[in-house]
């Protein structure tokens, strides 16, 4: 392992790049609710460096509200052919509107209608109503770029914890800590 916490982030991610069947870069965001609820889902990690960990949404899904009110998350890797997975924690802010429409931009067309079509988290009465909402945004931005919305962004989640965890037979699992203290990484080892 490196010392780096990073270093090592990148190797693993690489390799699962090169050995994992689909999305290498899903990855389970854990957010803290309403009352200290948690809730989790699976996202794509779109950019990542030493600065954190960047990911994208609409603002108003819950994931969005959860962010805004207690602006700490949790990531999760899992790469199972590789037995592998990572936990990182942090802090997270909103990207800068640049960094959004960057990435807002590179996104397929039906996805960029999808985010003006979807009122993402909230009650939806039919299947028909969502795709009626879908055919109103393609008629709107029919012949033109379609724009990000206002309410479309991303995050960055600034680590100060990561926990490298590699399976091994028998349940007698390798977990690697990286916790920040101050600017320097201090490491430590768990039982499986």
């Amino acid at each position: 392992m490196h010392n780096n916490p990073f270093t090592q982030f990148g190797e693993w991610f690489a390799e699962a790049g090169r050995t994992e069947p689909n999305d290498a870069n899903a990855m389970t965001v854990a957010t803290i609710g309403e009352g200290g609820r948690p809730a989790a889902r699976i996202l794509l990690l779109k950019a990542w460096d030493e600065g954190g960990f960047v990911f994208f949404g609409n603002l108003e899904s819950r994931k969005g509200h959860d962010m805004a009110a207690h602006p700490q998350a949790a990531l999760l890797f899992h790469w199972k052919s590789l037995q592998r997975q990572v936990r990182i924690e942090g802090s997270v802010v909103q990207v800068d509107d640049a960094t959004a429409d960057t990435y807002f931009a590179t996104r397929p067309r039906m996805s960029q209608i999808g985010a003006w079509a979807s009122a993402q988290s909230r009650p939806l009465a039919s299947r028909e109503a969502f795709e009626a909402r879908i055919k109103e945004a393609e008629s709107r931005y029919e012949g033109v770029s379609v724009p990000r919305p206002a309410y479309w962004s991303g995050w960055r989640l600034t680590p100060d914890y990561f926990e490298f965890w590699q399976g091994i037979d028998f349940r007698l699992h390798d977990r690697l800590t990286f916790t920040r203290a101050g600017g320097d990484w201090q490491t430590g080892r768990l039982f499986p």
